[in-house]
């Protein structure tokens, strides 16, 4: 049954990450980056204010916990305990890929975390490829059943197609985007999963009607190696991509970007959103840190990273973070 499929899919890829990593091996080019130092800042360290808005929310740290997992019984927790601590630090959250909840409706309470996090920033999420095989019914109301302020499109095609059960048909697509955007009642986003967003994918979309892009660059979690542990997938794709640093580089000021792929700390956040970004998004060290009881430290750390870099640049906000000096390595 290809519910089944799906549902044990997403669980192997969950039980695959924790256990293996499954890391590219390639960096995400941000260790190419630093900070001008100054020495003299000018600023206060604990009046330091990052929050900012994005998509219509107000945001306390330019941060996204990424979409990673939903459709199956496990997920169910997963999804509220992150989204819980989410809402607790005033960041956005995004769930996995909804194909199981609409191929099975019972799976949405392994999605629905609204009543644990009534006023985050929250993301629902359908691969492109399915664009075509469900009508525009199905997914407005897979967004509005988990109450979500925004839709992301994921862009997977080097999962589907080393994947032995991949969908390989992307012929349409584009069109397909346009017309979700030309209709959805939320923004849509589009986000790639791990192999980055190229200038001229980044243009595409704008005429889509696409208002943010994901860029996901390589150097994070590398979802062709998470197949090649479930077995079966075709060989040698492992490092395929564009470094997270590039694709952002690339794609600054054509729409607003997150800034995912193996960002690791607030301090690669920081940086991300100096390089063009204006939010940036994990979600392995957030599930890593879940799973051994630490995802307040993990989250305290990474807000306390990001205020140091402010601090350090004399950015005394989001805007001066954003506008702060870098030098190239």
């Amino acid at each position: 049954m290809d519910t089944e499929k799906t549902e044990n899919r997403k669980k192997e890829h969950v039980e695959s990450v924790l256990q293996y990593g499954a890391q590219y091996s390639k960096s995400t080019g941000m260790e190419k980056f630093e900070f001008l130092h100054n020495a003299l800042p000018e600023a206060d360290y604990l009046k330091i204010d990052l929050s900012c808005k994005f998509l219509g929310k107000r945001l306390l740290y330019p941060l996204l916990i990424t979409g990673m997992t939903g459709g199956y019984p496990g997920a169910e927790q997963i999804n509220k305990d992150l989204a819980s601590f989410a809402e607790k630090h005033g960041i956005a959250f995004g769930l996995g890929s909804q194909r199981a909840m609409i191929e099975n409706p019972s799976m949405k309470k392994t999605y629905y975390v609204r009543d644990v996090a009534p006023e985050t920033l929250l993301i629902a999420n359908i691969g492109a490829p399915q664009l075509r095989k469900y009508s525009f019914e199905k997914i407005e109301k897979m967004v509005s059943g988990v109450d979500a302020d925004a839709l992301a499109i994921h862009l997977n095609p080097l999962q589907e197609v080393i994947q032995p059960e991949g969908d390989t048909n992307f012929e349409g697509v584009t069109a397909a985007i346009s017309k979700i955007c030309g209709r959805l009642s939320v923004p849509v986003i589009v986000k790639e999963t791990g192999a980055g967003i190229s200038m001229d994918v980044a243009i595409k979309l704008k005429d889509a009607g696409v208002k943010a892009i994901d860029v996901s660059g390589s150097g994070g979690t590398s979802w062709s190696a998470v197949e090649y542990l479930r077995g079966g997938a075709t060989p040698g794709f492992e490092n395929w991509g564009i470094p997270t640093a590039e694709a952002i580089t690339l794609c600054r000021g054509v729409l607003p970007l997150i800034a995912s792929g193996g960002i690791r700390s607030g301090i690669d956040a920081a940086k991300a959103i100096a390089l063009g970004a204006e939010i940036a998004g994990a979600a392995y060290p957030f599930l890593l840190a879940l799973r051994k009881k630490r995802l307040e430290d993990e989250l305290i750390k990474w807000e306390n990273q990001m205020r140091i870099c402010a601090f350090l640049t004399g950015s005394r906000n989001y805007a001066g973070l954003k506008a702060a000096k870098m030098r190239v390595l």
